[in-house]
């Protein structure tokens, strides 16, 4: 069993202190299972305010969090995480009461270059040379519908810049492509990053977007946020969504073609409903007053009925609240959803350009220099001791 040395980056009782083990979280489990199941006051969620209580609905299944126990096998901390950026935080004070908050995850940020000519298809050589599906999907992504894979050939070539997220020692989170290049019969065909979006070399966004909006709505009155520190509450919120206002039994449209894989209640997000999209997308429906005649399993089509605006869980209002998740992880709607396509004018086009020429410069640097390729990844046991 692989093991690996971690210093943990809270105070703790060290002379305490045996262990910490990672987990999966299970699929439909709540904090307030969790709570349960620990013998830890459920009084921490309970005490929390209505934005705290719904964030805390977001833990996602299958995701990895970290345990920390003393020698008599009793709690000492939980790391559990809700975003890429933000994680909940349960330790023990000084008088061994448990406290419950919101903190920043701690990761590093590594800029890669991978550069490589294609042997037998671009996403199984850029799986191969790196080891990261995360990054190989991400590379699809960024090209859309823009490039055919099928017409790459070998002897084409790809390169990518990219920046990924490293916790632990293992990747964390999604991989973010700044720029992509691929070469198919001597014809390059680039892609550039730029708030969240994608565009060719003149400011024009890159491929069809995949969902729509799902409902009608009479403002926006929350966007999406990882983690921001709010300088009045002196602590960090997150917003994983978008919250559209309308009047209680507006109708919810499902965003795209899917599966229906949840309707219920779940937490503070009242009653929702997700669903499971192609190519590893997801979307929640949250606040709902009620539902359409849906089920779990049921199979739906873009703009179906799927339910209604409510106030339902800890709302302070009639409202959606509209999730994107991909890969379990939460993403900005605003990326995938149907909007105006758009080219970039103006200073925003001219900021476009610097950092496009950034881009191009670091990618120049790295070809002519034949600089390495990153190392592959590498799978660590879930086990860590101290």
């Amino acid at each position: 069993m692989k093991k690996l040395l971690f210093l943990f980056l809270f105070a703790i009782k060290s002379f305490a202190v045996l262990s910490m083990e990672e987990l999966t979280w299970n699929s439909g489990d709540t904090l307030l299972q969790f709570l349960q199941k620990n013998s830890i006051p459920m009084s921490l969620y309970y005490n929390l305010d209505k934005e705290d209580q719904e964030l805390a609905s977001e833990i996602a299944s299958k995701i990895k969090y970290q345990v920390l126990k003393d020698e008599n096998n009793d709690i000492e901390q939980v790391l559990i995480p809700i975003s890429d950026d933000l994680q909940i935080h349960i330790y023990k004070d000084k008088d061994s009461q448990y406290i419950l908050t919101f903190t920043p995850i701690s990761y590093q940020k590594e800029e890669r270059i991978l550069n490589l000519t294609i042997k037998s298809s671009a996403y199984q050589d850029v799986y191969k040379q790196s080891k990261s599906s995360t990054l190989a999907r991400a590379m699809v992504r960024a090209f859309r519908e823009s490039v055919n894979f099928r017409n790459i050939q070998p002897g084409d070539t790809i390169v990518l810049y990219y920046e990924q997220k490293r916790r632990m020692g293992k990747l964390w989170g999604d991989i973010a492509i700044k720029m992509a290049m691929v070469e198919i019969n001597k014809n390059a065909k680039e892609v550039f990053s730029y708030n969240d979006l994608f565009y060719d070399k003149n400011g024009k966004e890159i491929g069809p977007f995949l969902l729509i909006n799902p409902v009608n709505y009479t403002r926006i009155s929350s966007g999406f946020s990882t983690a921001r520190y709010h300088p009045v509450l002196k602590r960090y919120r997150a917003h994983l969504g978008i919250d559209y206002s309308a009047p209680t039994g507006t109708a919810v449209r499902s965003a795209g073609d899917g599966t229906i894989v949840f309707v219920g209640l779940q937490g503070g997000y009242g009653n929702v409903v997700k669903v499971q999209h192609n190519s590893g997308y997801l979307t929640l429906y949250a606040h709902l007053s009620r539902f359409a005649k849906i089920k779990k399993g049921q199979k739906v089509k873009q703009g179906q009925l799927i339910a209604y605006v409510g106030s339902t869980g800890m709302s302070t209002g009639p409202h959606l609240h509209f999730g994107v998740y991909f890969n379990n992880k939460a993403i900005n709607p605003n990326s995938v959803v149907k909007i105006v396509k758009s080219e970039l004018s103006g200073k925003t086009k001219e900021n476009f350009k610097q950092t496009i020429a950034q881009y191009k410069k670091k990618v120049a640097q790295a070809i002519e220099t034949n600089q390495p390729n990153p190392p592959k990844e590498e799978e660590f046991e879930n086990f860590i001791e101290f």
